[in-house]
């Protein structure tokens, strides 16, 4: 046998795309975020005459990278297209670029480096809490920049992104497992 008789292999290098099944599974989990904005948080921004709106579509796009494990690029484009779904039921425009793209960035690196050993248990829970926070936090220090006001603000807003983040966590730490099992997603 020569080696014109072997079958040819090609190989091209590796790349982390983001497949068809992560895409569908990032809109679908985008989607129950923004019903959840859409609902939940216009009720509570109602209830605090506009001054507070919280973003549920961080727990949609936290459950996602933990999922589908995009790299710090594909991270801050999930960012970038949850802040785009945010303008439609947000009361301060454009705002959310900069939180959003910044929290899904910090949310693939905590991801990454938090879903080996016995820290990968509690990923989910804390690196939500932390990336809702950052988002919150990153948000009201542009919303003060604007709008002045800085004491009251962070009064006001404060509260609800601890309460978010930890409502965050819990939510994405409880789905993390029974997603992941019913996608049939091995670690």
């Amino acid at each position: 046998m020569t080696p014109y008789d072997q079958p040819r292999t090609i190989t091209a290098p590796a790349r982390a795309n983001l497949d068809v099944r992560s895409l569908v599974l990032l809109a679908i989990l985008l989607a129950a975020g923004f019903i959840l904005n859409f609902t939940v948080g216009k009720a509570i921004s109602a209830l605090s005459a506009g001054m507070i709106s919280p973003e549920f579509i961080v727990s949609a796009f936290c459950l996602a990278i933990l999922l589908i494990r995009p790299t710090l690029r594909q991270a801050l484009a999930i960012g970038i297209m949850s802040a785009a779904i945010i303008q439609l039921t947000t009361t301060s425009p454009f705002i959310d670029f900069a939180a959003e793209g910044a929290a899904a960035v910090a949310m693939a690196l905590i991801v990454r480096l938090g879903m080996r050993g016995r820290a990968a248990g509690i990923t989910p829970l804390a690196g939500t809490f932390v990336t809702t926070m950052l988002s919150g936090v990153i948000f009201m220090c542009i919303k003060m920049a604007l709008v002045g006001a800085a004491t009251q603000l962070a009064a006001a807003m404060l509260p609800v992104v601890t309460a978010t983040a930890v409502f965050n966590a819990l939510l994405v730490q409880a789905l993390y497992r029974p997603v992941r099992t019913t996608l049939g997603i091995d670690e």
